[in-house]
């Protein structure tokens, strides 16, 4: 079965192609075919302005062209797209979501910040975890940032906040915001005990490839604070020479660096896994789950 994924982000937007293949134990192998990935930055108009300008709003629509279109060259059987913090919180997210739909055949849902950590649970990674450790999920993006507690592979709780590496960079993060999320982090993991962080998002997979760590091997707290630092001390230009990073990465990598650590400190956790799972790919999978039934 090839499936395909849209995940229109605040910072990018990216389509997944996967062929899913049953195995013989009652398991889905999952084959990435291809992955595009445009940085849109959605976000840029919609913190500043509160609605998708004009010139943003014709590149998208080019962009679920060409995706459509791609997706009719790969064969694609089935495909979800879904629109997270930016199109919910942009005036005209309605009216981009009917123009997708009439001039590019593109139907998009736009999900609620609830909706969006359900799905990257259908990741299924939970399945591969330690059942005798807690885990907090963070999942940090331009416009939100997903936070989810796992005991016993369960989710005990799951929280979506409007701070996002693209509101941070825009100043469109109040001090109550910051400080409302430091509780929520504290009260909700103060008797979890030990707990280990799993870090989701462009940002955390770039710091991952920059550490040359062994794939499976956690990232600690103390190596994020400093690559924090030392980020935070380079300017953009200065990033992008020395790291081989996109420009589109380089300013917001280090905004993402202050969520993820500073959530890690709240909770009183030293350790980050990083998979490298995302909205798309719990789409792809849950798209496999509907039509396989």
């Amino acid at each position: 079965m090839i499936l395909a994924a849209i995940d229109i982000g605040s910072n990018a937007v990216r389509l997944l192609i996967s062929q899913a293949t049953p195995e013989k134990d009652g398991g889905v192998f999952y084959t990435k075919i291809n992955l595009v990935r445009i940085p849109l930055r959605l976000g840029m108009d919609v913190f500043d302005s509160g609605a998708i300008g004009a010139d943003k709003t014709r590149t998208f629509i080019d962009t679920m062209k060409a995706f459509k279109l791609l997706m009719d060259v790969y064969g694609v059987e089935h495909y979800k797209a879904c629109a997270t913090s930016a199109m919910r919180d942009a005036a005209n997210g309605s009216e981009l979501v009917k123009a997708a739909r009439e001039k590019a055949g593109i139907d998009i849902d736009i999900i609620s910040g609830h909706e969006e950590a359900t799905v990257l649970y259908e990741t299924h990674f939970a399945q591969t975890l330690n059942h005798n450790q807690k885990y907090l999920y963070i999942d940090v993006g331009g416009g939100s940032t997903e936070v989810s507690l796992f005991e016993n592979s369960r989710v005990r709780f799951s929280e979506s906040f409007n701070i996002g590496t693209i509101r941070l960079l825009r100043k469109h993060v109040r001090r109550a915001q910051w400080d409302g999320f430091k509780l929520y982090i504290k009260s909700q993991t103060k008797n979890s005990g030990k707990l280990k962080a799993i870090g989701s998002g462009g940002n955390i997979n770039k710091v991952f490839a920059l550490s040359k760590q062994k794939e499976g091997c956690p990232l600690s707290l103390e190596y994020l604070k400093n690559r924090y630092q030392e980020l935070r001390g380079l300017t953009v230009d200065e990033r992008m020479h020395r790291y081989n990073i996109r420009q589109d990465r380089a300013d917001v990598i280090v905004p993402a660096l202050r969520i993820y650590t500073s959530v890690m400190r709240w909770g009183g956790i030293d350790e980050i896994y990083v998979p490298k799972i995302g909205l798309a790919d719990g789409l792809i999978r849950m798209l496999y789950e509907q039509y396989h039934r």
